[in-house]
């Protein structure tokens, strides 16, 4: 008698938990913002606040967002992006933990380069756009494939780099970003995340016990 083939059903969608919360997140605190009417802006950070020493907005401004395309931008940008750096730290929960780390440590790389270009400016920074650019650039570094690190100087960075400033630049100056709706956007914050994010994967890739080499699997 013929024994029926056992077949392994993939899911249609395979997100790491990690990734899957962190976006649940982004939208879970716009949603109850919106619904509480909530002001951003004791939520936002600013020269002002660096000045005083307040710290907190470097991480409070990342979570927050200032309209749904905002938010849904940002999202689709971590959800993205989230998934190979994600992959790539490791599993359990020291990978967990460095990619939440990772995320926001280039968002408030992002953040703290964007102040100090305008260290006396009237600006309000709200977002995770500087954080899903971190994603970004050290997703750059994995797109060459085998499980290991490309060099900085490898042509997919080099080629996704200059293609992010460039969009950025346009996008930023001529004022036609998506979802902006006629604010002005820090889109430095966006390329300073991105390069800390090509930088700092190396060091967290080091902290996660990835190894340097192809690893080979029977």
């Amino acid at each position: 008698m013929d024994e029926p083939l056992s077949i392994r059903r993939e899911p249609m969608v395979d997100v790491p938990l990690a990734v899957a919360a962190l976006v649940a997140l982004l939208i879970a605190l716009h949603a109850w913002r919106v619904l509480a009417h909530a002001d951003a802006a004791p939520l936002a950070l600013t020269a002002d606040d660096l000045a005083r020493g307040n710290l907190a907005p470097l991480v409070t401004h990342i979570f927050t967002h200032g309209g749904w395309a905002h938010v849904l931008m940002n999202s689709a940008f971590c959800l993205i992006f989230g998934v190979p750096v994600r992959r790539f730290l490791g599993p359990g929960a020291r990978g967990t933990f460095l990619f939440l780390l990772f995320f926001l440590v280039t968002g408030i790389a992002a953040a703290l380069g964007y102040a100090a270009l305008y260290p006396h400016g009237r600006w309000m920074l709200v977002g995770a756009s500087g954080a899903a650019s971190g994603l970004f650039g050290g997703a750059s570094r994995l797109f060459e494939g085998r499980g290991v690190l490309s060099r900085i100087v490898s042509r997919p960075v080099i080629t996704m780099t200059l293609g992010w400033v460039f969009v950025n630049v346009v996008l930023g100056v001529s004022g036609l970003t998506p979802g902006a709706a006629g604010v002005v956007v820090a889109w430095q914050a966006h390329i300073l995340g991105f390069v800390a994010g090509v930088l700092l994967i190396g060091p967290f890739a080091w902290a996660a016990g990835v190894p340097r080499g192809p690893q080979m699997a029977a």
